[in-house]
């Protein structure tokens, strides 16, 4: 993906009444993954044309959506759309597991999608459920690395060691 950035020491994710734990773990896993300079979590897009707002998004120099990135839940119709809304944007979507980001790449094709528009990640489940388990007010997470290529992830939760897979598809 990108070249390496440098992540602050301390972020803050406040948890609204209807999110989920695991959503906000795929939050902080798809900052962690998709991790590059002007990315930000749930930022407001001055466009009166745009009805939505991203997880993660990362902006061009000239303010232009350039990274997209839906966490967990997400209707088939809202992609459809938004590859037409950003157009020049790169478009993913973080899954809990494998199978869920499969599940998402089938109703993909068979709704018709764009074809080289979306990328969609599969988080390790029993990763993301342990740490979802780990869970507490305040955690400490140590990111150590991420391998596009190996699609593997390696970090400290809240002192507990995690070396695990992620798949990557794309449609």
């Amino acid at each position: 993906m990108q070249g390496r950035t440098v992540l602050p020491s301390r972020l803050v994710f406040v948890r609204r009444e209807t999110e989920t734990r695991i959503h906000i773990l795929l939050k902080l896993f798809g900052l962690l993954l998709f991790q590059r300079e002007r990315l930000e979590i749930e930022p407001h897009i001055d466009d009166p044309f745009m009805p939505f707002v991203p997880d993660l998004a990362q902006f061009d120099y000239q303010g232009r959506i350039a990274l997209w990135v839906e966490c967990g839940e997400c209707a088939i119709s809202k992609l459809d759309r938004l590859a037409v809304k950003a157009p020049d944007a790169e478009i993913w979507v973080v899954r809990r597991s494998a199978e869920a980001a499969g599940d998402v790449l089938q109703r993909m094709a068979q709704e018709g999608l764009r074809r080289a528009r979306y990328g969609v990640v599969g988080m390790d489940a029993a990763m993301l459920e342990e740490v979802e388990q780990l869970c507490v007010a305040r955690n400490d997470v140590v990111w150590h690395r991420a391998s596009w290529q190996d699609q593997v992830i390696q970090f400290e939760f809240n002192g507990l060691w995690f070396d695990c897979g992620f798949t990557v598809g794309r449609h």
